[in-house]
């Protein structure tokens, strides 16, 4: 029979404390699985989302808030700003590109946002199928929007006020799905994007029939001189905008610039706090937990002195004991490790299902190559615990022991 045959029987014959080192193992692993997989995916969205877009120009407000709704689409908007404070600062000569946002409505959950041109050249957009919008009313969808609601070009559908689903639908005006985007991997797979033009529309009062025209053509030209959009995302022109353009836009206006480098480091610092709390519980149940194969180990060796004795009579050499008590270890770490790992992948797919926002949805189906790591944790702390108890059955005495019984 073989040492890890023997080793695997040995841990068959003691269910109940061979089970909680695995259950321990497996649960301080699971911890580590969930926050590694957690904190890469959100990094990863942050950075992804946010690579190309120097700075974003909203109302006054919380400039993480600004952030988080300009760009990752998480949080509701500071206000709105007038238009003609945006198209100022678009011509500004630090600025190379100035992507406007319109937002208001979502169709069942999915933001429609009022864009332009600019916006498909900053994410590189292509389309899977149809064509940009070119008129109002006229849509791109998202990659995951099409799947999702099962919308194909020439579809239409009704947007509603606000940026949850359960609002108020706007009924005097449908939107037409010109466009599919390729998936991109970022948050305009989840948007649905169209004209500027269409959001203010969509939100006029609608005219009747019998207005009197003079009537009408002055309420066209009184909105269009108090325009508003939500948010300006900008690309600088030169590193000197760095320094000169956020200054100018905080102080000479009643705007605010955001960083999104800034803020989106400040939100990972935020998250970071509890991260490093779990990750030291983690540690501390694994440190437990190796204590714990070690005192099994240790014990077990001492019920099994005779019998290892035994086999030295029978010609079982000493490296051969040796490596029965390190398999033991190996294998009850080895499997703990392999079921946490397990288990949080499960845990981060079950979080990610229950996700309200789609826009920073976690998934378990990711493997990393950092999770080889745990594979060598799980290892480490096998040999670190089994090392006192194979030593000692490697020097055992088998004629004191046999003397005794």
């Amino acid at each position: 029979m073989s040492p890890l045959q023997i080793s695997w029987k040995s841990l068959k014959s003691k269910p109940l404390s061979s089970g909680l080192n695995i259950l321990l193992i497996a649960f301080g692993t699971g911890i580590l699985t969930i926050l590694l997989l957690a904190s890469r995916q959100i990094g990863d969205k942050l950075t992804q989302n946010s690579k190309d877009i120097d700075l974003v120009v909203g109302a006054k407000g919380s400039p993480l808030q600004l952030i988080l709704s300009s760009i990752y689409y998480m949080d509701n908007p500071t206000g709105n700003i007038p238009l003609e404070d945006a198209q100022r600062l678009s011509r500004s000569p630090f600025v190379k590109r100035a992507v406007p946002l319109a937002m208001g409505d979502n169709y069942k959950g999915f933001r429609i946002i009022g864009t332009d041109s600019n916006y498909i050249a900053l994410y590189q957009l292509k389309n899977a199928s149809g064509q940009f919008w070119k008129k109002d009313f006229e849509v791109s969808i998202g990659a995951s929007v099409a799947e999702q609601q099962q919308l194909k070009i020439g579809d239409t559908f009704l947007g509603a006020h606000g940026l949850t689903e359960n609002t108020h639908v706007h009924d005097h005006h449908a939107y037409k799905v010109t466009g599919i985007l390729q998936k991109q991997g970022n948050v305009t797979d989840n948007l649905i994007l169209t004209n500027i033009a269409s959001v203010w529309k969509m939100h006029e009062e609608p005219q009747h029939d019998h207005a009197d025209e003079n009537e009408h053509e002055h309420a066209e030209e009184e909105p269009a001189g108090n325009r508003e959009i939500t948010s300006l995302l900008i690309q600088y022109r030169s590193p000197m905008s760095v320094v000169m353009f956020p200054r100018m836009v905080n102080s000479a206006t009643q705007l605010q610039a955001a960083s999104p480098a800034m803020e989106s480091t400040r939100l990972f610092s935020l998250i970071g706090v509890g991260i490093d709390t779990l990750q030291w519980f983690a540690f501390l149940i694994m440190l437990i937990a190796a204590v714990s194969v070690f005192v099994n180990l240790y014990n077990s060796l001492k019920e099994r002195q005779y019998d290892l004795a035994i086999m030295r009579t029978l010609g079982a050499s000493r490296i051969k004991l040796f490596r029965i008590v390190i398999e033991e270890g190996l294998l009850l770490t080895l499997t703990g490790t392999i079921a946490g790992i397990l288990l949080g992948h499960i845990a981060v797919e079950l979080i990610g299902s229950g996700q309200e926002s789609s826009q920073a949805r976690l998934s378990g189906l990711v493997f990393l190559k950092e999770e080889i790591y745990l594979f060598a944790a799980g290892l480490a702390i096998g040999i670190f615990a089994a090392i006192i108890p194979a030593w000692q059955a490697y020097r055992a005495d088998i004629a004191a022991i046999l003397a005794k019984n």
